[in-house]
């Protein structure tokens, strides 16, 4: 067994990142496969990754309690097992019901823990160096979704969407499986409290952590939940939709699942970048200059008819995109600490995952409507600002 230092726990943590949200947002490029396989509705086919993305959220808040209680080992293990079998027995998939029941609530359960242990894990490992070390670990979440589009696409093309979910799902769950033997919830020696509260970076303010329940009284954590279920809205709907939409507009295959690729390859670098600056500035700043980013890269969506615009918009989003979920986990700790930090983080990452399950079905049933993708983006622009303005009420806490 690999000794627990805090190098390997950083590679586990970026593994389970790579590994998760790569396979979830792979099922973008099986998007049109089963649609020209079953006939079925796009808002349909998006249903079951929305009703996915829902399921991980409503099983983070109990993933998280236990990740506090248990440690993240057993936890890892035994979603590891839901997420390589759910998407495993999508190759066997022939009824809606079948799809909705392997993907989205099987798969579901497994994808729960992926944000929830990796993350609480860092945050737990890393009090001092925790901005960087969060954008490290989510530059695994770009290199997922760098590697794993491209992959499925590949498999598809040579061996059928069946052998590919079927191969995509094997890997993923011998992964998860030895990379939950590796991790650990937290250091054998204490490695100091939480470097900051509030705006200003690398304070000796944080001396006490909240409790769940404390922080649950407290209306930071509401906002913040609110703001990721604003952004969340957007930022999953256009990752289930933007190969389908590039198709549209004429894009060849091979190119259109490029743009998902280059989403995950610009994210890695927004993530990388965003886990500096919080060290330097702070969470909530750092926050606001992602989310800016992804006003603008949303406004250049909007006008996107070409491949090079399409990819210059997936450079501009995929640098906010990366950014914003690198950003969560830390403003959540510097807040409140990190003795509950799992049990809380679920509970933002529920609320994110609710507006991330109803975005790609709203989104699809609006094409299916509306016979095109301009409503939807347009949608998406407004939530990203709502989201922003919502972000300028955050303050510090008055008492710790």
């Amino acid at each position: 067994m690999l000794k627990k230092s805090p190098a390997t726990i950083l590679g586990a943590c970026f593994s389970i990142q790579a590994i998760g949200i790569g396979a979830y947002i792979s099922y973008g490029v099986f998007f049109n496969p089963l649609i020209q396989e079953f006939g079925w509705p796009r808002a349909v086919v998006s249903g079951a990754s929305s009703m996915a993305f829902f399921i991980s959220g409503v099983f983070a808040v109990l993933i998280g309690r236990l990740n506090d209680r248990i440690g993240p080992r057993k936890v890892m293990m035994m979603t590891a097992l839901f997420f390589g079998a759910g998407f495993m027995l999508m190759a066997k998939v022939t009824a809606v019901w079948e799809m909705y029941l392997y993907f989205g609530l099987i798969f579901g359960i497994g994808l729960s823990s992926i944000d929830v242990i990796a993350l609480s894990t860092v945050a737990r490992w890393f009090p001092h160096k925790r901005g960087i070390m969060t954008g490290i670990t989510k530059v695994g979440t770009g290199a997922g979704q760098l590697v794993f589009p491209l992959l499925a696409s590949a498999l598809i093309a040579g061996y059928g969407w069946q052998n590919a979910y079927l191969f995509v799902g094997a890997i993923s769950l011998v992964l998860l499986l030895g990379i939950a033997l590796i991790l650990k919830k937290e250091p054998d020696t204490p490695r100091g409290p939480a470097t900051t509260c509030d705006d200003t970076p690398n304070t000796a303010s944080c001396e006490t952590d909240l409790t769940f329940s404390q922080s649950a009284r407290t209306f930071q954590l509401w906002l913040i939940c609110f703001i990721n279920m604003a952004i969340l809205t957007c930022l999953l709907s256009v990752l289930v939709h933007i190969v389908a939409h590039a198709r549209d507009i004429g894009i060849p295959t091979h190119m259109a699942a490029g743009v998902l690729s280059t989403i995950g390859g610009a994210s890695m670098i927004g993530r990388f970048i965003t886990g500096m600056v919080i060290d330097k500035i702070g969470s909530k700043r750092s926050m606001t200059l992602s989310l800016l980013v992804l006003v603008c890269g949303l406004l250049i969506l909007n006008t996107a008819d070409t491949t090079a615009l399409l990819y210059f918009f997936a450079v501009i989003y995929g640098l906010a995109h990366g950014g914003f979920f690198t950003v969560l986990s830390p403003i959540a700790a510097e807040l409140f600490g990190v003795r509950a930090h799992g049990s809380i983080f679920g509970l933002i990452v529920f609320f994110g995952c609710t507006g991330g399950a109803i975005g790609p079905v709203l989104t699809g049933y609006l094409f299916d409507t509306t016979g095109s993708y301009s409503l939807p983006f347009l949608l998406f622009f407004i939530s990203s600002l709502i989201g922003l303005c919502l972000l300028f009420f955050l303050k510090p806490l008055k008492s710790r």
